[in-house]
Order: C-alpha cells, then sequence, then structure tokens
C-alpha cells in the first residue's frame, strides 16, 4: 500500500538548496550520531536531524510532532573494511596543513526512507524508493552537512609579503658570491642555519631550532648593526625560486616576491639550486606534532582514563580547545548542571523553535552530552562510542597500543550558535579562553532576559532562572583627592569575574643545549633563558587592591592635583573566576611569560580585601559634571579617564595616547580588555599617534557622541542608538531598542531576536528597558536598587572563605595560539569519594584521566635537567584562569 503521505507532500520535497543546512551527521537536540546503531533521521522537509531509537527521548518523531513533517530519511554511517599491509607506512606530512580527509575512503552510508505518521508506535515505515525520493535523499547526501559549513577542514600558514622585502634596496654593484664564503658562518664556524642577508650578502648563523640545529643569532646581530632586515636560509631555496625568506624588522617569517633577482646579485642562480635542509614550516611542524600536555604519570605510565556521568570529554573541532576547557569548568559547577539538566525534557519539549537555532535547546544538549555519561564510554575502531561491553573482544594487539579513550562529543552545533555575529568566535582561529568565557556569560545572561520575559509562552513550567548569577559581585571603588581630603566611593558590578596583576622578577638560567632549541627564527625564539620567581595569589590580589595614584581633576578644588584610588571587594561570589595578567608585549603583541603563581589548594579566605565603605569622619566630593567625560570649565579640555583602566593599559607598554583614544573609541567605560582589544586591532592606524581631538568625543545635546562608537556614545541614553537599519526593516523603534539593548548592540544578532521574538513589544519609545546600573553610589544596603536600578550581585556575609574548584591551563606562546586544558576537583574513585577525598580529573580535548596531585621525575630521562611538575600541583602554577568556589 503507497503512503498517502509521500503523495501528498510529492510537489513540495525538492534537494536541498546551497545555503541550507542539512542536519544529517548529528541530532540537534542530543549527540546521538550517523555512527550509532540506528543512526540518524534527516526530515525531507526542513533537514532537521533527530535520533529514531532512544525511548526516553526520540527526538525524530518529537520533530514530527512539532512540525507535521512525516517524511524522513534515516542515514547511517558504517565504517569500510580495508586491509593494512604491514610495509604500509604513513609518511610524515610534508607541509603545515591538515586536509580534509574524504568520507567515502572510510565509510559506507546507509539511507533508508521512511514514513513517521504511517508507524505511530514504531520508527517508521520504511518507502520505496521512488525517482522522487531518490532525487531527494541523493541531495542530502551531497550537500554540506551543517558541521561542514560552519568549520574549516582544512587549515595551513599563511605567510605573506611585506613592506621590507617588496621594497627591498641592495647595496653596492652586483658581484659573484664565492662559495668559500658561503660555506660557514661569518663570525663562527657553524655551517648549518646559514641565512644570507639579502641586502649584503652577509652569511649569518640563525637562531637555535628545534631538533638539534646550532646556532648563535649572528644574523639577527648583523639586522641590529646594519638595519638590513631580510635574509633567506641557506639550502631551503628551490628552483622554483621559492625558500624561506625570514623579516628581522617585522620578527616574522616572509615572502620575496623577487627572490630570483635578489639573489642574481650575488650572481646565485635559483635554478642551479636544490633544498637540502628543513624549511621553517617543516620544523614548525615537527614541533607541533610533539605539542601536548604530559599524560603521562610519575611511574612513565599513561594516565587512567575514566568514564561515565561527569566524565564526558569534547572533541577539537581545530582550535576549539578554549571553548572546551571553559565548558567543562562551568558544567563542573552545581547551579549550571542543575540548572539545564532540570531544563533539557521540559524545554525541548516545548521549543517551537528551530533547536540548532535556540541557544537554550544548544545549552540543555551540552549539559545532557558532559553530564548524562552515555558519551563517556571507550571508543572502538572508527571513532565510535561503544559500551564498555564491546572491550570484551578487543585484541591483545590493541591493548598493548596504551589506553582506549573516549570519542567524546562535537561542539560543533553549540560553537556555531554561540559565535554567531561575533569577529572572532565565529572563525576556527584559536581564541582567548578567558575572552570567550566572558562572552558566554553575556550571551547566557541575554538568553536569560529572553526566556524570563512574560511574553515568552514557551518557557511556561521551565526553569529559566540566570545561573551566571553565582559569578555576580560588586567592587568598591574608594577615590580620594590628595588636597582636599574628599572621598568618593563607587560600586562597580562584575559579572564574570577579575583580572590580576601579575609581578615579573625575573631571574637569568643559563640554558642547556635542548632547551635552547626553539621551532624557528620567529616571536618565540629564545634568547638567554629567563626564568621568573614564584609570586602568591595573596600578593596578586595585594597588588590589585593596593592604592594606586592618579592625575584628577578634582570637582571640590577645580584644578588638577593628584588623587588616590583603590578598589576592594563590596560583596564576594558565589564562584570567583580569576584571569591572571600572566604576560608582556613583544613588539605590540602579547606574548606569556612562564611566571609561577602558587594557588592554596585549600581553603582560605578573602576577608581582608573587603571594603569598609564611606566613614563618618570623611567628606564626599561632589558630583562630577559629567561621569564620563569631566569637562575642564570654559568647556573642551581633555575628558577624564578611568585610572585603573589607564594604568592597565599603560602598564602593558602602551603610550598614554593611545589608552586615551582606545578608551573614547569604546565609550570611556571601565572595560580595560574592551580599549585593549581595539588598540590591536587599529596598532597599523595612521592616525594612532595623533593628538586628539577631544572635542569630537563630547556627547551631543541628542545623546550620542561621535567618533564612530554606533552604540550609546559617551554618557548618552537610548535616544542616541541608531535604529534606523531595523527600522528600515519593519521593527518599530521599541523593538529595535530592546533587541539592541538584548544583543549588546550587535544588529545581526538584534534581528535574529526580533524574528525569534516576533509578539514581543519592545521598549517604550524612550528606551526604557531594564537596565543594569554599573555604578552605584555605596550607602545602600545590599539588595537596595536605587532609582529603579537592579542592585549589585554576591554577598557581603563574612568570612569569604574558598577552594579551587577547577582551573584552565595553557601551553603555547600566547593565549591566542597553542592549546588549553582543564583541571577539575572531582571524585574519580568510589573509594575516595567515601572517604571524603577529592580527586582531580584532567580534561584534554576528548581525552579524560584520572589526574595525579603531583607528577615528576627527580631528573629529565634525555636531558638529565631537573622537570617541571606535571600534576595538578605543577600546572596549577601556571594556569591562566581559576574557578574558586565559596565555601
Amino acid at each position: 500500500m503507497s503512503c498517502p503521505h509521500l503523495s501528498a507532500a510529492f510537489n513540495r520535497l525538492k534537494p536541498p538548496r546551497p545555503s541550507q543546512r542539512v542536519h544529517r551527521e548529528e541530532c540537534t537536540l542530543c549527540f546521538d550520531d550517523q555512527d550509532s546503531p540506528s543512526g540518524i533521521d534527516v526530515c525531507l522537509d526542513c533537514f532537521n536531524g533527530g535520533c529514531s531509537s532512544n525511548h526516553d527521548r526520540a527526538h525524530s518523531r518529537l520533530h514530527f510532532s512539532k512540525t507535521g513533517h512525516p517524511l524522513v530519511v534515516n542515514v547511517r554511517r558504517v565504517l569500510k573494511k580495508v586491509e593494512k599491509l604491514d610495509d604500509d607506512l604513513p609518511s610524515p606530512p610534508k607541509k603545515l596543513a591538515i586536509a580534509a580527509e574524504k568520507e567515502e575512503d572510510k565509510y559506507d552510508f546507509v539511507t533508508t526512507p521512511k514514513c513517521l505518521a504511517c508507524d505511530e508506535a514504531g520508527q517508521g515505515k520504511v518507502l520505496p524508493r521512488t525517482e522522487k525520493l531518490e532525487e531527494v535523499i541523493s541531495g542530502v547526501m551531497k550537500a554540506l552537512s551543517s558541521a561542514q559549513q560552519s568549520e574549516v577542514k582544512a587549515w595551513e600558514e599563511e605567510i605573506v609579503p611585506c613592506s621590507h622585502t617588496i621594497e627591498l634596496k641592495q647595496v653596492g654593484e652586483a658581484r659573484k658570491l664565492e662559495p668559500s664564503g658561503l660555506a660557514s658562518c661569518n663570525k663562527c664556524d657553524l655551517t648549518s642555519n646559514l641565512w644570507l642577508c639579502l641586502t649584503c650578502g652577509n652569511l649569518g648563523c640563525g637562531r637555535a631550532q628545534f631538533g638539534g640545529v646550532g646556532g648563535n643569532s649572528h644574523g639577527l646581530s648583523h639586522f641590529e648593526e646594519t638595519g638590513h632586515p631580510c635574509s633567506v636560509k641557506q639550502g631551503t631555496i628551490t628552483a622554483e625560486g621559492t625558500a624561506d625568506v625570514y623579516c628581522y624588522a617585522c620578527n616574522d617569517a616572509r615572502i620575496d616576491p623577487s627572490l630570483s633577482k635578489h639573489l642574481s646579485h650575488f650572481g646565485i642562480n635559483v635554478m642551479d639550486l636544490s633544498k637540502t635542509e628543513k624549511s621553517m614550516t617543516e620544523l614548525q611542524l615537527e614541533q607541533n606534532l610533539k605539542f601536548d600536555f604530559n599524560m603521562t604519570g610519575e611511574d612513565g605510565k599513561q594516565l587512567e582514563p575514566v568514564f561515565g556521568p561527569g566524565f564526558t570529554g569534547l572533541r577539537n573541532l581545530g582550535n576549539s580547545c578554549y571553548l572546551a576547557s571553559v565548558l567543562q569548568a562551568i558544567f563542573s559547577l552545581p547551579t549550571f548542571q542543575t540548572r539545564y539538566l532540570d531544563a533539557y525534557k521540559p524545554h525541548t519539549l516545548a521549543c517551537t523553535k528551530d533547536p540548532a537555532d535556540c541557544f537554550e535547546c544548544q545549552m540543555c544538549k551540552i549539559a545532557d552530552g558532559l553530564l548524562s555519561g552515555r558519551y563517556a564510554v571507550p571508543r572502538t575502531e572508527g571513532g565510535r562510542a561503544m559500551p564498555q561491553s564491546s572491550l570484551d573482544e578487543e585484541s591483545s594487539e590493541t591493548k598493548k597500543e596504551g589506553p582506549i579513550f573516549q570519542a567524546g562529543i562535537r561542539p560543533s552545533m553549540f560553537k556555531s550558535l554561540v559565535g554567531k555575529g561575533h569577529d572572532e568566535f565565529s572563525t576556527m582561529r584559536q581564541q582567548d579562553a578567558d575572552e570567550f568565557f566572558k562572552h558566554l556569560v553575556s550571551h547566557i545572561q541575554r538568553e536569560s532576559k529572553s526566556l524570563t520575559s512574560s511574553r515568552n509562552a514557551t518557557t511556561s513550567g521551565c526553569p529559566t532562572e540566570d545561573p551566571t548569577g553565582i559569578f555576580s559581585f560588586a567592587l568598591e571603588h574608594r577615590l580620594q583627592c590628595d588636597e582636599c581630603k574628599k572621598v568618593r566611593y563607587t560600586v562597580e558590578n562584575q559579572d564574570a569575574g577579575i583580572s590580576l596583576p601579575v609581578p615579573l622578577r625575573e631571574k637569568i638560567v643559563e640554558a642547556s643545549d635542548e632547551e635552547g632549541k626553539a621551532a624557528a627564527e620567529g616571536p618565540s625564539a629564545p634568547g638567554p633563558k629567563v626564568e621568573y620567581e614564584p609570586v602568591s595569589l595573596t600578593e596578586c590580589l595585594d597588588i590589585f587592591t593596593s592604592p594606586e595614584q592618579l592625575d584628577y581633576r578634582c570637582p571640590s578644588c577645580q584644578r588638577d592635583v593628584k588623587a588616590t584610588k583603590q578598589t576592594h571587594f563590596k560583596t564576594f561570589p558565589q564562584v570567583l573566576a580569576v584571569q591572571v595578567r600572566r604576560f608582556q608585549l613583544v613588539n605590540w603583541v602579547p606574548q606569556k611569560v612562564e611566571v609561577p603563581i602558587v594557588v592554596p589548594l585549600g581553603e582560605f579566605e578573602l576577608d581582608r580585601y573587603v571594603g569598609r565603605g564611606k566613614q563618618q569622619d570623611e567628606v564626599e566630593l561632589p558630583a562630577d559634571k559629567d561621569d564620563s567625560i569631566n569637562q575642564r570649565e570654559g568647556g573642551g579640555g581633555t575628558p577624564s579617564f578611568d585610572e585603573g583602566v589607564m594604568s592597565q593599559l599603560t602598564s602593558m607598554g602602551f603610550p598614554e595616547v593611545r589608552c586615551q583614544r582606545a578608551l573614547l573609541e569604546t565609550g570611556n567605560g571601565k572595560d580595560a580588555e574592551v580599549a585593549m582589544n581595539w588598540l590591536f586591532a587599529h596598532m597599523e592606524d595612521e592616525d594612532i599617534d595623533d593628538p586628539i581631538d577631544f572635542d569630537k568625543y563630547l556627547p551631543k545635546s541628542g545623546g550620542a557622541g561621535e567618533g564612530g562608537r554606533g552604540q550609546q556614545g559617551l554618557g548618552g541614553d537610548n535616544g542616541g542608538v541608531d535604529t534606523s537599519m531595523l527600522e528600515e526593516m519593519g521593527f518599530s523603534r521599541g523593538k529595535a531598542l530592546k533587541a539592541l539593548r538584548l544583543n549588546g548592540q550587535n544588529s545581526e544578532m538584534a534581528i535574529a531576536w526580533l524574528f525569534d521574538n516576533p509578539d514581543d513589544e519592545g521598549d517604550d519609545e524612550n528606551g526604557g528597558g531594564e537596565e543594569v546600573v554599573q555604578e552605584t553610589v555605596v550607602g545602600q544596603s545590599e539588595g537596595q536598587e536605587a532609582g529603579g536600578a537592579k542592585a549589585f550581585g554576591g554577598s557581603d556575609l563574612l568570612p569569604a572563605r574558598y577552594e579551587i574548584r577547577s582551573f584552565i591551563s595553557h601551553k603555547g606562546p600566547s593565549v591566542h595560539s597553542g592549546h588549553y586544558v582543564c583541571h577539575v576537583r572531582k571524585s574519580v574513585d568510589v573509594e575516595d569519594a567515601k572517604k571524603g577525598e577529592q580527586g582531580w580529573t584532567f580534561f584534554n580535548d576528548e581525552k579524560v584521566v584520572k589526574a595525579p596531585f603531583s607528577s615528576s621525575s627527580e631528573v629529565d630521562g634525555q636531558t638529565g635537567e631537573p622537570q617541571r611538575d606535571v600534576g595538578v600541583k605543577g600546572l596549577s602554577m601556571y594556569a591562566y584562569e581559576y574557578f574558586f568556589e565559596r565555601v
């Protein structure tokens, strides 16, 4: 009997358009995928993907009940059996690239069209494969999957020309360099790792390189003496005119478009040359292949993998370890676990949005994936997660290869959604984990406001509270004029932790032969080895809360004076997130420095850092004429800047004029990180060091100031928000104001919000929506609201005792490169839990292992040098972000 639903849908069934997302790899509401025994049902109307055989979820049938789309194609991926010959050894890669492996080379796909409406109790009635169905199914299988559309499947190091190679001027008459002069460095006896100056023909050795290549940096010293910027590495020149060219002025690898011409100046014909040495790219790749956190214990054995609820790993999508580490850290917190696990089933049942575009659906999906334990099982050949019982059939040869880790879940759908509209997080580049944590907190807060809206009917009966409240607290700023001694107290809300300064106290250490070797010439190439004296977390907090002197325009004295500013805690959060600023600027590029920070692994108190508030004998300063721009008498003049933010920026080496410009361009607020990001993005601006026209940044009477900020300006109100683009699309000004307010003034995200909330009436025309005031006059009791403003978060109850819950570590020269991992304090062994002892778990992408508290050998087996502790105790001293939970 033919299917009536197929006949009814005949005219509307069409293959997916190139722009349409096809969710054939994974269910949009859980992490069951095409490798599971039951595969994934892909809707033939909207191409949503849903699991089919899980009776507790059955998301394919749930999608049918919501949309009325009965026709699906079940997609199941099966690993091909390939006989592997003993002499089939993989050849090492020859370039810094990772190319996509074709699925059809490794897998077969089984597709089965079904109608869910014709089999209401089962998994769907199998349909005959008509010509129309074959056309649609073929389109589904040929289309890029949603994961493929959102990921970069191949990457390669990009080397480009620079002004120094393009405009290179060679000195003297053309001459032929004798072979004897190209045999060794002009200043030492090295005969390899030689760099020929393209300006004058000097031959100097490079810096020591990874893999045993020596170097005394005589090429670099030649540049410092002469200013000749570009050199080519001898032995890497090919007949095609390619070679390793390094620009010492840019401190980076470059391309010389006229290399053949420049070499001919010295009588060198590239057609006669062949490559004899490893290029910098190959040396860099060789280092990257060995780049990993230590996964062995003190006895040299591989760390023990762990499985089960709460121990699920996240597969690396390609530079997504920053996201994985942050998710592991926050979902180790009970508040996040309860919030999203409790909401998982009721929300997925009630939600009417496309699951792939619903942030709440994706957060619940992540919670279920990480905490349920369904996916924290050992993987088998092909990367599929299989039950523990499958290990019984495992061969003895497989067991000898080492521990079997889990496959991990792929957070590709979540990453695509949370990064949408963001200049950095929407890319596949490595990102700063702390920046992502703050971005995620902000995103959750916006979504929580939308969910708790009384007009949002889909959230009825579902948990909607904002879990990020556990990170909220308030800082108390005390400002005192050194002349009149009057004071001002303000309170600033903090939603995502604090950033602590780290003092750098160098101690020079002679590097061993092995330790002095680096990947290649570059920003991370070594000179003398520099180590730093240990710093305690207490010392960092002392610096953060210590008095600092600054220039100030006192409204009481009516003149320029010196003032003293000091910051303390007004309230304390339930979970304190601490990022340590363990970096310095090298050629205006932030480079990480390995300063050990002694962090208490047991309980500690923060009571000494609590603010005391305004005292009875203190006289308050009168209000400034403008909180954002403190005008001098007569109008014009220099605006006032937040002294703490200015101090942070200038301490990083930025000139004062650049710091001021960055603050003005970003709204002259109190966020040093936003200003710093603006600085890095505008380092090459021609006017970056020009005198500032402060009049340009004064707020207009209409609200927003100029300067291209495109938001509320300096001291402006909602009347200054540009809503013209949204109004031209047919949305009212009130709706546009609310959409922009909830989405951080991001137009693209605001448009998505407007389409998702068509019934929302928006703010009133004057912008009267809920606002969180960041600055409040001290003197109110906790929980009190000033003028309708939201009160500050956290608690002022003492003692404020904390214990470390998790920490995120980073390996690499910069926070925007390298690799992130996460350690979480949680019991792995049942016996330890019974004893009340809390162990540690190490999350390294999909590899999840029981972490040793201390793991190091007295000396390295190969170099004989002391080895750093790679257990919790040692790695916690070099972590990038800490999460302390109040006890």
